[in-house]
């Protein structure tokens, strides 16, 4: 396929090299400039969103926030442009794919418009952070048509592992809330119960080691309880991300009248770390927000 791919940074550069070396032409553009080595692997650098759009049959978008993903498609030069390009009915058959995590109420809206255009739209974000997006191993969560799902279904076997069609447009974003209000609980959790064994005088990487065989044995306990330990901060996710992630879930919850306590919770952990400079640290950096609020870290 020629595809678009807008947005290539820590996690959208390896997708698209994946996408590259599964045999397509990839059209790219980022805020940056393109890294090199997929140049060298034969992607071409495009100039604007318009011009990924009008050289693709589909464009891929892997961008931070809801209002980036709109200026991308309908701003000026943006991706809309370039499917209303040329003759009437041009953009009839591309799809647009969009990978960000973003809020589900926009994504529907997206959808509505690009649909105007004559294209297909598939809402698709993804988990698995920096080490599923090298690895190819992501969970990609999807909405939109089971025909445009269809088509794409060969693009995302590409990039991902676990690929699920939840349902109509907005279904993926809805699914990928839910995964981050459960990621965000999970880490709190890790970082709660390795805290209070360093500060009850354990050595908690052996508590670590002993509860992976139980019952609170988990990959975030295996991963991000690791780099608790390890003191390793740098991002796979950041907290600033995250913290966009859980204020898309609360703002649902009010609109849903839920109730949503502990994510509200985990929000102001992470309020906490980046008002301590932490916004641009991994998630798993939420443990800092506790250690400072008990005057006791997990190691070091």
């Amino acid at each position: 396929m020629q595809v678009g791919f807008i947005g290539l940074g820590i996690m959208g550069a390896p997708m698209a090299g994946h996408l590259i070396a599964g045999g397509h032409s990839l059209f790219l553009k980022s805020r940056r400039a393109v890294p090199e080595a997929l140049l060298a692997a034969g992607g071409t650098a495009c100039a604007s969103a318009a011009e990924v759009a009008e050289r693709s049959e589909v464009v891929v978008l892997m961008l931070p926030d809801t209002p980036d993903v709109e200026a991308v498609l309908f701003g000026e030069g943006g991706v809309a442009a370039g499917l209303s390009a040329g003759k009437t009915g041009a953009s009839a058959g591309k799809t647009v794919i969009d990978m960000s995590s973003i809020s589900p109420i926009a994504t529907k809206d997206f959808a509505r418009r690009i649909g105007e255009l004559g294209g297909d739209y598939l809402d698709a974000p993804v988990s698995g952070g920096e080490v599923g997006a090298k690895n190819a191993a992501l969970s990609i969560m999807v909405g939109g048509s089971q025909a445009a799902f269809a088509r794409a279904e060969p693009l995302f076997r590409l990039m991902g592992k676990t690929i699920t069609h939840v349902g109509e447009s907005g279904a993926g974003q809805v699914a990928k809330v839910a995964n981050q209000i459960i990621v965000a609980l999970t880490i709190e959790a890790v970082a709660e119960g390795l805290l209070f064994a360093a500060k009850a005088g354990a050595d908690p990487a052996k508590v670590r080691e002993a509860i992976t065989g139980g019952l609170a044995t988990s990959r975030i306990l295996e991963l991000h309880g690791e780099r608790m330990i390890a003191r390793r901060f740098d991002p796979g996710f950041r907290i600033a991300l995250h913290q966009k992630d859980l204020n898309l879930a609360l703002e649902g919850a009010r609109s849903l009248g839920l109730s949503l306590p502990a994510t509200a919770l985990a929000q102001q952990l992470f309020s906490a770390c980046v008002a301590n400079g932490l916004g641009g640290a991994d998630h798993s950096a939420l443990v800092r927000a506790l250690e400072i609020a008990g005057n006791h870290q997990v190691a070091g």
